[in-house]
């Protein structure tokens, strides 16, 4: 299988309601993202999918969170605007853009050095 992936970044402000009922203060994070898709196959251009395309498309999915607390989406109003839903609706939003032969395999949300999560529905034996 071949595999490319992209990064972005975003900057936007979240509030977290911790497990004993608590909210943290809102806080913001240079958040960078990192999407990975494979294909068994190249295309006639010999690419899984174009660099320049893959790019612009997760740059539009995250433009919206720029320089916003994320709570203001509609999404985060109704899940937790943790590292993990972050990369679950961006995984959503790319996917259903995706040419029919590319398999997302990822999206990886760095909210700070050290500090990650993941979403992905395929595994490399996909």
């Amino acid at each position: 299988m071949f595999t490319v992936s992209v990064d972005t970044h975003f900057r936007a402000s979240h509030q977290l309601t911790l497990p004993d009922g608590s909210r943290e203060p809102e806080h913001e994070h240079d958040w960078l993202v990192t999407a990975e898709l494979g294909s068994d196959k190249l295309d006639q251009s010999g690419f899984v999918m174009d660099f320049q395309q893959l790019k612009a498309m997760i740059d539009d999915i995250v433009g919206q969170f720029d320089n916003l607390a994320l709570e203001r989406v509609l999404y985060f109003q109704q899940n937790c605007p943790s590292a993990e839903n972050v990369a679950k609706y961006i995984y959503e939003a790319i996917e259903r853009e995706l040419p029919q032969n590319v398999k997302l395999q990822n999206i990886k949300v760095l909210e700070q050095p050290g500090c990650s999560a993941k979403f992905g529905k395929y595994s490399a034996h996909d």
